[in-house]
């Protein structure tokens, strides 16, 4: 039975690595030539890990920095709580580039610098020609692929989401090794990490109408945030590693897919469901839908199945956090909440543990 991955980033690889310890040899279409990075918060989780250490993935040669701690910012108000795990702080660059190429050491076949076009029940339109499968792993991303979109109902579709790295001035850095920092503003939230070789991810997603109040202009989205108290202390003396952000627009938080595209298409990672990126969560739900949808395709199992067993997974999590992210883009909801957070920091540790994959789910996972 043939396999075809549409997409060789973290799910698409994870599940070729899946499908291979499995016993079958995937194809891998991946339309970038190289290492790429993506708009990501870059927050690994003790899910996520596990689940690559699972697959036989080596992390600890990445050089990736342990997270312990996160902090959460509100004007001058600032909350601090121990993670109730530890994490990893790791670009995607990085970290989807070794994984594609352990799947294909393990046995996949990758074929890079092939885009798809168009998914259907049959097969693929590729940029090298039709291709037959009978299963198709649908690993896009945040990219839709024709006749695959993802239903736009019942998702949030109005935020746009920036990345860039800068390096810290030394005193900073030392305050932000060890944890992630989220800080809340009018419009929307940043994250704040370090990842591999020093550098610190800045991460944002802000409200389409609120970029437009600025001029759609990352000069002036940026000034707008070191207007904030913690940034503006965290910023000084950094530098930008690159002249522009990545961006992306349109980003469907709460996302969580209904229907199938065809029996045996599997949609993963953002094509099957998207979390508010606050949780830190969305590598581990990536990895777990992958997982999902590699055991539902090396069993032969219909999409739909999949589908429902996903939804029952990641319902409650994603729902929460949904809730708490539309609660936090009003002055009143940020300020209770970190007012909630500083006086009761076990609470926050509390959040980030209902906002995860389910253990139950994990362990039926594996």
């Amino acid at each position: 039975m043939s396999t075809i991955i549409v997409g060789g980033g973290l799910a698409g690889a994870y599940a070729a690595a899946l499908l291979v310890r499995a016993g079958t040899r995937p194809i891998v279409l991946e339309r970038s030539t190289g290492p790429v990075d993506k708009v990501c918060g870059e927050f690994l989780s003790a899910e996520a890990q596990g689940y690559l250490r699972g697959a036989g993935f080596e992390l600890d040669k990445l050089g990736a920095p342990v997270i312990n701690r996160v902090r959460v910012a509100n004007g001058k108000r600032l909350a601090e709580a121990r993670l109730p795990f530890t994490a990893l702080g790791l670009s995607r660059r990085r970290l989807d580039e070794a994984l594609l190429e352990h799947a294909q050491r393990l046995g996949a076949e990758v074929r890079r610098g092939v885009s798809v076009k168009r998914v259907d029940a049959g097969g693929l339109e590729t940029s090298e020609g039709a291709l037959a499968a009978d299963q198709i792993i649908l690993a896009s991303g945040k990219h839709d692929v024709r006749g695959a979109g993802r239903e736009s109902d019942r998702a949030d579709w109005g935020m746009v989401g920036f990345k860039a790295y800068f390096t810290l001035g030394p005193a900073q850095r030392r305050e932000l090794e060890g944890a992630v920092e989220i800080v809340m503003f009018d419009g929307g939230y940043a994250g704040l990490q370090l990842v591999e070789d020093g550098r610190a991810n800045l991460c944002l997603l802000v409200r389409e109408a609120h970029f437009a109040s600025l001029g759609r202009t990352w000069p002036d989205l940026y000034a707008r945030l070191m207007a904030e108290p913690h940034l503006a202390r965290r910023f000084a003396g950094a530098e930008a590693s690159e002249m522009k952000p990545l961006a992306i627009a349109r980003l469907p938080f709460g996302f969580l897919r209904r229907g199938a595209v065809g029996a045996q298409v599997y949609p993963v990672g953002d094509q099957a469901a998207v979390i508010p990126s606050f949780t830190g969560d969305g590598m581990a739900i990536a990895l777990h839908s992958a997982r999902l949808a590699a055991h539902a395709a090396a069993e032969g199992a219909g999409a739909d199945r999949y589908l429902a067993q996903l939804r029952a997974d990641l319902a409650r999590p994603i729902g929460l956090a949904t809730w708490l992210q539309r609660r936090a883009e009003t002055w009143p909801g940020r300020a209770a909440t970190v007012a909630a957070f500083a006086a009761f920091p076990p609470l926050l540790a509390h959040i980030a543990r209902a906002t995860r994959v389910p253990g139950r789910a994990l362990e039926r996972a594996a």
